[in-house]
């Protein structure tokens, strides 16, 4: 089968040869390593099509695509690492819809095809919604890190359901030991931990539908629905016996050091929550998939809401129309396009298309299987939250829980600073 870039690449080619060649624009959030390996993507682009491709890559890229729309100076595509902003745009008339057919393309070789098109459907300046984002390069969130060695010494297996995990943990303590170590520790961004564990059992307790009228405040942080997943998160953080430290410990442990109790002679702890680029604060030497594993952090076996996954990813849109970019996002949707990027590293996608053999990193390959298994994919909620919420009263709001304030006092205080937002 031929793959629609490269026959269209054809078409004008032999139409016209380099009199159509453009130059293109390409802004986004990638600098250094990050950088080279889009580079890479973008100078196949380039060598097929005969466009004159540039990127440029800034970390303050949120402000700066702002300021060049608003001055008229915008690239020709736009990499967004949160669909919020993509979305101000859209309203604003900064985006264009990409092109006819999309739609379904995204539904027909993305898994969960549908959870992408709703992430990149905004309304317009007319309020009428389209499509304007293509997502390319995607972060998992929901899984579960463990030493292999200290489950087979102990005779516990992966659980399948979050009720064998339950289980599991409940075992682990009848045996005298403690199934997790939970840090919620970062600095000024100090709760954010918190925040991926309370998504993650919306996700596992409601309808997908329930967890985007949440993110949208069509229902609010008071609502029973999200009240119980904040105790959900609470089963296992508030219980001394759970916990590594016990629950006084989980605000005051950083992040980074708390997956360190699974590394510890004896372990202080069999399992860590925690998303895919927490390897980079395991002990030096640890190597993913023999001294250190990880699992899918699993959906309830209660319910029928499938496999949901929670994580985050890139948006490619369209700021400056022409023919040669939405060439790029056509060339976007080819197998090549990334498979290039999966024998480099930090690249995982839910293309179905895509030849799994191509990861270079048996890791990404596991954890990919993970992201094309899942029936649901949502966007992590306080990304897509006012920033005033999702950057901070959840934040801090989490950590008032962990330290004893009550549910309700906390949902509220969170609603109350989401409806102060203008």
């Amino acid at each position: 089968m031929k793959h629609p870039f490269k026959t269209s690449c054809a078409v004008l080619a032999l139409m016209s040869g380099p009199a159509l060649a453009e130059q293109i624009t390409v802004a986004g959030p990638w600098i250094g390593a990050d950088e080279e390996h889009v580079q890479a993507v973008l100078s196949v682009f380039a060598e097929q099509s005969g466009h004159d491709v540039r990127y440029t890559g800034s970390d303050s890229f949120e402000q700066q695509i702002v300021i060049d729309a608003e001055a008229g100076s915008a690239p020709n595509v736009a990499v967004f690492p949160q669909p919020g902003l993509a979305a101000v745009m859209a309203q604003r008339g900064f985006l264009t819809p990409l092109a006819d057919g999309t739609e379904d393309w995204v539904k027909e070789n993305y898994a969960a095809g549908q959870s992408w098109v709703d992430l990149g459907t905004y309304a317009g300046p007319d309020g009428n919604p389209a499509l304007y984002g293509f997502f390319y390069k995607v972060d998992l969130k929901s899984l579960v890190w463990y030493i292999p060695e200290n489950f087979e010494d102990a005779g516990y297996e992966v659980p399948e359901t979050l009720e064998d995990l339950k289980a599991l943990s409940a075992q682990i303590v009848e045996d005298g030991e403690t199934p997790w170590c939970i840090g919620l520790g970062s600095g000024g961004a100090t709760g954010w931990p918190a925040t991926d564990w309370v998504e993650d059992m919306m996700l596992r307790t409601q309808a997908p539908e329930v967890y985007d009228q949440w993110v949208s405040n069509e229902i609010p942080f008071t609502d029973p629905a999200v009240v119980g997943a904040i105790e959900a998160f609470g089963e296992f953080a508030l219980n001394d016996d759970w916990v590594a430290g016990g629950a006084g410990a989980v605000a005051t442990t950083d992040f980074r050091e708390s997956p360190k109790g699974l590394f510890s002679a004896p372990p202080q702890c069999y399992m860590h929550k925690q998303a895919s680029f927490i390897p980079s604060f395991f002990p030096e030497g640890s190597v993913v998939g023999e001294d250190v594993d990880f699992f899918y952090f699993p959906a309830s076996g209660e319910g029928g809401l499938g496999q949901p996954v929670l994580g985050a990813g890139t948006l490619w849109a369209i700021t400056n129309d022409s023919p040669a970019a939405h060439e790029l996002i056509t060339f976007l949707q080819s197998p090549e396009a990334h498979e290039i990027w999966m024998a480099r590293k930090g690249f995982l996608t839910p293309h179905k298309g895509v030849n799994l053999d191509a990861f270079g990193d048996p890791t990404l390959r596991k954890m990919n299987d993970i992201l094309l298994s899942a029936t649901t994919f949502r966007f992590d909620a306080s990304d897509l939250m006012p920033g005033a919420v999702g950057a901070g009263s959840f934040w801090t709001g989490m950590v008032d829980y962990v330290g004893g304030k009550d549910v309700g006092t906390v949902t509220g205080e969170i609603q109350q600073s989401w409806d102060a937002v203008k």
